[in-house]
């Protein structure tokens, strides 16, 4: 079997890892377990958390054993890495809420059935340790010099705000963390993204000194698009695998609009198509491109909502915005949907409107008011106003704006209020 670190290094994963041979052989000798932490400070994870969870899966399906790690002590104290200031402390009930969320997504991407993977909450022991016992046993062990050059902590080192006490003690509490799973599961591997460096090499260091035993490490890079923006964010805000936060069509949507030039990237690191198939990305231009969009779009989506959900989101972008022709030869271990004609899709309420209507032109809060995505011509403009309002995809940015027969799109205008309410107008000559 190819070794896992392999696949993770060919498909874009990994940044930095400690011992580079003997964590190979480690990887490719027997079945491993690894583990990476997952912040509850939100009851949802986003698209950013895509790489750990994908990484966690590859480790899975390579016959290893992954541990997700929930923060439920940590995130009671706060991790100042990659901020500038002191987050929002957490309650244990706010705390307890999000890790069932949590628990919930990962399972999409993640067996946890038999055995075959765990999720453990940090508060089971972080919230049981005495002050002086564990300054003794294991603070001892670390040194202030080495830990205020880390890179977690030299940001808020530098910021006005500063590096509050509480914050300080993070570093120590994953290390103990990589300690009690190394204990508890013989768990010999953390993962993470390129922040936590400092924090993963200490957790081995903590484990060389009280056990005497060794262990390993892998940080992801950070994901930007091609055009430098942080991966997941977008105008609208966050991207979320919750299907109330971001409707699975809209989910679907974000990676239908990838970047030409992210489109194999992104094949490679959130989907589980061979590479051998999208190497041939690479060289496509024009529609054969966005044809791997729409199968990028559909795997992802599958992944994060299931199968039914990503069919009926490619079944309603191809009944808004036509039906792209789906070679049989591209990326063909998809299980999109091929040679569909477009679909007509029942779940988009629709109406048909003559082409003089729009010859003047409607202004937009009355065409919202009209078709029902608003109860009033008030709650349209208000709407509008919020930057609720869409046409074709385009933000409103005035709510009496004219919408005129130059927004009739193969003879369609679709119009969208908030995330999830569409109404399509088939335009008659």
């Amino acid at each position: 079997m190819e070794n896992v670190l392999d696949i993770l290094n060919e498909r874009g994963f990994i940044e930095q890892t400690t011992h580079d041979d003997a964590l190979r052989e480690y990887l490719g000798s027997e079945k491993v377990t690894c583990y990476i932490g997952f912040d509850p400070t939100a009851s949802s994870l986003h698209v950013g958390s895509l790489v750990p969870i994908m990484s966690l899966a590859h480790m899975q399906r390579n016959g290893h054993r992954p541990i997700a790690l929930v923060g439920g002590g940590t995130g009671l104290v706060g991790d100042p890495s990659g901020k500038t200031e002191m987050r929002k402390l957490l309650t244990e009930e706010d705390v307890a809420l999000n890790v069932t969320g949590l628990k919930k997504q990962l399972a999409r991407f993640i067996d946890f059935s038999d055995g075959n993977a765990f999720m453990v909450n940090n508060a089971e022991w972080l919230t049981r340790l005495e002050y002086i016992p564990f300054l003794r046993d294991i603070g001892r062990h670390f040194s202030v010099n080495r830990m205020v050059k880390a890179e977690s902590y030299k940001m808020r080192l530098d910021s006005e705000e500063g590096l509050s006490f509480i914050e300080f003690n993070y570093m120590v509490l994953q290390a103990y963390d990589f300690l009690e799973l190394r204990k508890r599961h013989d768990c010999c591997l953390q993962m993470g993204g390129s922040d936590q460096w400092g924090n993963i090499v200490a957790g081995i260091d903590l484990i060389r000194r009280v056990e005497g035993k060794s262990a390993f490490g892998i940080t992801f890079p950070l994901i930007t698009t091609a055009g430098g923006a942080k991966m997941g964010k977008t105008a609208a805000g966050a991207v979320w695998l919750d299907p109330d936060r971001t409707a699975p069509y809209d989910y679907y949507q974000f990676w239908v609009n990838t970047d030409d030039r992210d489109v194999a990237r992104f094949l490679a690191l959130f989907t589980f198509l061979p590479m051998a198939e999208i190497q041939s990305v690479t060289s496509l231009e024009g529609a054969d491109l966005n044809a791997a969009k729409s199968i990028l779009a559909f795997e992802a989506t599958r992944l994060a909502h299931g199968h039914e959900e990503a069919l009926k989101a490619y079944q309603s972008a191809s009944s808004m915005f036509g039906a792209r022709r789906l070679s049989p030869v591209l990326l063909p271990s998809s299980s999109i949907p091929r040679n569909q004609e477009t679909h007509d899709d029942d779940t988009v309420p629709q109406a048909e409107m003559g082409m003089e209507a729009f010859e003047n032109g409607i202004p937009c809060f009355k065409l919202f008011h009209n078709v029902g995505l608003a109860g009033s011509s008030g709650a349209a403009r208000r709407l509008i106003q919020q930057g609720g309002g869409y046409v074709n995809g385009r933000r409103l940015e005035r709510f009496d704006e004219m919408i005129t027969s130059n927004d009739i799109k193969e003879m369609q205008i679709l119009l969208r209020a908030g995330k999830k309410h569409f109404f399509k107008i088939r335009v008659k000559k």
